[in-house]
C-alpha cells in the first residue's frame, strides 16, 4: 500500500502543469469527454505497461528524434483541424464514422506526446528499483496517478466549454497545439542535427512554421466562406 501511494503521487504530481495535461484541455473542443477518457486510458495503460515491464526499450529501439517529429506534426496535425471548424452538426451529419474513431484518435495523440516524457521516465524509474515482483503496483500506481492528473485537465477543458463564449476555446486550443507543435519539432530538428545529420534548424524551422501558417490561413478562409455561403 505504502509503494503504490508514493508511485500515485508521484505520477499525479509530475503530470501536473505537462503539456498532455494542456493537450487534454485542447482535445475537448474536438471530442466528447466519454471518447477522450477512453483514448486516455488505453494510452495509459499502455503506456505504463511498456515503461514498467519493459524498461525503456521502447526509448532505446526508437529515435528521440523520431518521436519528436511524430509528435510535432500531431500537435499541429490538431492545430490546424481546430482552425478548420468541424462543428456539431456536421460531425452528425457525417455519420458515426467520426465518433467511433474519436478513441482512437485520442489514444494516438497521447500516446506520441507521452512517449518519453518524464511520467513515463518516472515509471521506468520505479519499475527498475522495485523489480519484476512490484511490476503490477507500479504499473496500476503509476496509471491511476497519470490519469487522475489528466481527469483534472480534461473537466477544466469542459468547464471552460461550458463557461466561456462560443469560438474562445477553439482558439485556446490552437494556440496550445500550435505552441507545442513548433516546440517540439524544434527539439526534433536539434535532435537530427547533432545525431543524424547536420541541419540548419532554425531556417528548416522556420520554413515548416511559416507552411503551417499558410495551411492555417487557407482552413480559416475556406471555413468563412463556407458559413458566409
Amino acid at each position: 500500500m505504502v509503494l503504490f501511494l508514493k508511485v500515485f503521487l508521484t505520477e499525479f504530481i509530475a503530470e501536473m502543469g505537462d503539456k498532455t495535461q494542456l493537450m487534454l484541455i485542447a482535445l475537448t473542443s474536438k471530442y466528447k469527454l466519454k471518447d477522450i477518457i477512453l483514448g486516455t486510458a488505453a494510452a495509459i495503460l499502455v503506456l505504463n505497461g511498456m515503461a514498467v515491464l519493459a524498461g525503456g526499450l521502447v526509448s532505446e529501439f526508437i529515435p528521440d528524434w523520431l518521436i519528436k517529429t511524430i509528435a510535432a506534426l500531431a500537435f499541429l496535425y490538431f492545430a490546424a483541424s481546430t482552425i478548420s471548424g468541424d462543428d456539431d452538426e456536421e460531425e452528425e451529419e457525417g455519420g458515426k464514422s467520426k465518433i467511433q474513431f474519436a478513441p482512437l484518435a485520442v489514444f494516438c495523440t497521447f500516446f506520441v506526446a507521452e512517449l518519453g516524457d518524464k511520467t513515463q521516465l518516472t515509471a521506468i524509474t520505479f519499475g527498475a528499483n522495485e523489480g519484476v515482483g512490484s511490476a503490477f503496483v507500479v504499473w496500476i500506481g503509476c496509471s491511476l496517478g497519470l490519469f487522475a492528473a489528466d481527469i483534472l485537465g480534461m473537466l477544466v477543458g469542459y468547464l471552460l466549454k461550458s463557461k466561456t463564449p462560443d469560438g474562445l476555446l477553439n482558439t485556446l486550443a490552437f494556440v496550445i497545439f500550435s505552441i507545442f507543435g513548433v516546440y517540439t519539432l524544434y527539439q526534433g530538428l536539434k535532435l537530427i542535427s547533432t545525431g543524424v545529420c547536420p541541419l540548419p534548424v532554425w531556417p528548416v524551422l522556420i520554413a515548416a512554421t511559416a507552411v503551417f501558417v499558410v495551411v492555417c490561413v487557407c482552413l480559416f478562409v475556406k471555413r468563412e466562406k463556407k458559413k458566409a455561403k
